[in-house]
């Protein structure tokens, strides 16, 4: 029986022992350590017992319900603030519009959107995370946006900047084209950063097998 999944365990190397005189062979689990006497599985290729099976199975469930997802999204928010600081102080301390800050902003927002969901992923988070990285990029340029459209009246700026915030990072990439393009490939690494960042991973989960038994070659 073949079963794909996800699971934050990490199965990277087998361990198992020899039986005493007298009694079966067993194995043991590489997550949890538990010693198997009777049935295994294999979590990508390596031993597990059957509650560390279904802790992989409930792991790779996408949380449901809008708690995991505002929680998820107040860690991604936090975290794409910061990095949008950080963006910003790059761009007025340096006098430097250096792209590659968008993919830390990425692993940044992507990291904390997954913290949020309890260790999950899922589309619904990677859409956020995503969402959440493109928002800290555009909050990166506000200030450089709100300076330009000043003109010494600053509630005109903001008003500006707020209506036009969703497309400051396309109108940077233009108007500084086409040496923009670059600029617009790496925020475009930055968003799949965070996609990555919150996929769900897959994992390959056979069995059950019988302890002393050889699992059957797979079909490559």
């Amino acid at each position: 029986m073949n079963e794909a999944t996800s699971t934050p365990l990490q199965f990277d190397r087998v361990v198992s022992r020899s039986a005493a005189p007298g009694q079966d062979a067993a194995a043991t689990c590489k997550a949890c350590g538990t010693a198997i006497n009777t049935e295994y599985y294999q979590i990508n290729g390596h031993v597990a017992c059957a509650s560390c099976r279904v802790r992989a199975l409930n792991s790779a469930k996408t949380p449901g319900g809008i708690t995991p997802l505002l929680v998820a999204s107040l860690f991604g928010l936090g975290a794409g603030i910061v990095g949008a600081a950080i963006y910003y102080a790059v761009i007025a301390l340096a006098n430097l519009e250096i792209g590659i800050v968008a993919i830390l902003i990425g692993y940044m927002v992507g990291y904390a959107v997954r913290r949020g969901a309890g260790g999950r992923g899922g589309r619904r988070f990677q859409t956020l995370a995503v969402a959440l990285t493109y928002l800290s990029i555009a909050l990166a340029y506000a200030p450089v946006a709100v300076q330009a459209a000043g003109g010494g009246d600053l509630m005109r700026a903001l008003s500006v900047s707020v209506q036009l915030i969703a497309v400051l990072p396309i109108i940077v990439v233009f108007t500084a084209f086409p040496s923009g393009l670059i600029s617009a490939a790496i925020i475009f690494f930055g968003m799949s950063q965070a996609w990555r960042v919150t996929a769900t991973p897959r994992v390959d989960i056979q069995g059950p097998y019988r302890v002393g038994a050889m699992p059957e070659p797979q079909p490559v």
